[in-house]
């Protein structure tokens, strides 16, 4: 991983950066594209959940009892914005089937370009728990400096943000409005454009994942 900023990763793994191509074409379905956006969620969450902590269990082989490592507390809780990030959280929990969802609902304004919050339903008690928030695309990073002071304000502590893909103007601002928080990116692009699209980007990933436009 290469660090952008203190907290700040872009990925650099091979599996990701082919992936994320698949993602940019066009001419990718909607049911190819879900299914990479999955795997791009499970390889992302494998790098990003490499800190989480250990506790020593006995166990018994069919050769002798001993003592072997589980993650401790099990307390993760996957927080897609919606409604892309949905798209992230099944290959989250495939690494840890037993961690809670929460969602943050979030609509962004066509002319200001700024986030709307309309939903936020998460796991109690949140400030136990290793939180990792998902969304496809970090644009101009309004949605996520809300998403995640949201959180905060309920409680979370220990926030990872997990983005397939991102412009340098939002990882900016989501840096510096929340520095502690630790940041995931598979590629960071050129840049917005005069619509706040991400460039040269995938498109809109909520329409790909589900079809609508």
């Amino acid at each position: 991983m290469k660090k952008v900023y203190e907290n700040v990763y872009e990925m650099e793994h091979p599996l990701i950066q082919h992936k994320i191509t698949m993602l940019r074409d066009r001419r990718t379905g909607t049911n190819e594209f879900r299914k990479i956006v999955e795997e791009i969620g499970m390889l992302m969450g494998f790098e990003a959940l490499a800190d989480l902590p250990l506790e020593e269990v006995e166990i018994e082989t069919p050769i002798e009892k001993c003592m072997s490592p589980v993650i401790a507390g099990r307390k993760l809780a996957i927080v897609p914005i919606l409604r892309a990030g949905l798209g992230m959280v099944s290959g989250i929990l495939a690494l840890t089937p037993t961690a809670k969802v929460g969602h943050i609902g979030m609509y962004r304004d066509e002319v200001t370009h700024e986030p709307h919050e309309y939903y936020c339903k998460l796991p109690n008690p949140i400030e136990e728990r290793t939180i990792v928030v998902t969304d496809p695309m970090l644009a101009t990073g309004g949605s996520a400096v809300d998403a995640v002071t949201q959180i905060k304000e309920h409680g979370g502590k220990k926030i990872k943000f997990l983005s397939i893909i991102a412009a340098p103007e939002g990882v900016k601002r989501l840096h510096e409005a929340h520095p502690d928080v630790e940041v995931y990116i598979g590629h960071i692009d050129r840049c917005l454009n005069d619509a706040a699209y991400i460039c040269p980007g995938l498109g809109d990933a909520g329409d790909r994942i589900f079809g609508t436009k």
